[in-house]
């Protein structure tokens, strides 16, 4: 039981914190960029039912998740059907197209973040139509690899306008909300800003003055939980923090 009782004052304490810190990077952040206000969504994946409870009950609402399947039971867990009913589930992972279906039914599903394909934008946009009979479009994101790696999904930067007009002209089920990258892992923020979110920045803008749309309507997800601060100064409008809110993740057991 007192481990409980210390999760929970974890969890509240781990959301308070990052969102003083938010509140206080928000503070810092250029006049010049859209003055919109931060949204934090929780990585919860790997984190089981309760401890989303309860960081729902402390305030919170968006939860992302990184794996369709993870995502989907979570959302149709029945603790979680009762006691988050405002929840608001975001995919950050990357999304093949056989799990499509499965996330699309998925309960309290709120956004998709990384559309990295006219294939995937299309397949989105199709089953969206007949699994949700309502007007309402599945918002989405498009993701950029801005790092360059190969080990991360996402298009290149160049391809960023080609990719968000064929959502915006062609998909009229998808409701394109911003941009979105993964960026590289632990850079060092006293070289100076971290390229990736400048370069994301950057596309956004190009895409802006290519599309003629409105740049305090497009958003930035980028930034995580050794980043997010850097990132929100450099315009970010989402940020995706798992551990410092929910604590570390255990280290995945090798198999042989």
């Amino acid at each position: 039981m007192s481990n409980e009782g210390n999760l929970e004052v974890d969890v509240m304490y781990g959301l308070k914190t990052v969102l003083s810190q938010i509140e206080a990077a928000v503070a810092r952040r250029s006049k010049d960029l859209p003055q919109v206000s931060p949204r934090l969504v929780a990585v919860s994946k790997i984190k089981p039912v309760p401890v989303i409870v309860e960081a729902y009950e402390a305030g919170q609402r968006h939860f992302g998740e990184n794996y369709v399947n993870e995502l989907a039971d979570k959302a149709s867990d029945p603790i979680i059907l009762a006691k988050c009913k405002d929840i608001k589930w975001h995919f950050i992972g990357h999304l093949q197209t056989n799990k499509i279906n499965k996330l699309l039914g998925s309960p309290n599903l709120f956004m998709v973040e990384t559309v990295d394909s006219e294939k995937l934008a299309d397949n989105l946009n199709k089953q969206w139509l007949k699994l949700r009979k309502e007007e309402e479009k599945l918002k989405v994101m498009v993701q950029i690899n801005t790092s360059a790696e190969e080990a991360k999904n996402g298009i290149e930067p160049a391809q960023s306008t080609k990719l968000v007009e064929h959502v915006l002209k062609s998909c009229l089920n998808l409701e394109f909300i911003g941009l979105m990258t993964i960026g590289q892992y632990d850079y060092d923020t006293s070289k100076g800003p971290n390229p990736d979110f400048l370069t994301l920045a950057k596309c956004r803008q190009e895409v802006c003055d290519n599309l003629k749309l409105d740049i305090n309507k497009v958003e930035l997800s980028m930034g995580m939980s050794s980043d997010f601060e850097n990132a929100i100064e450099l315009g970010a409008t989402t940020v995706r923090v798992g551990s410092n809110i929910f604590g570390a993740r255990p280290q995945k057991a090798k198999t042989n």
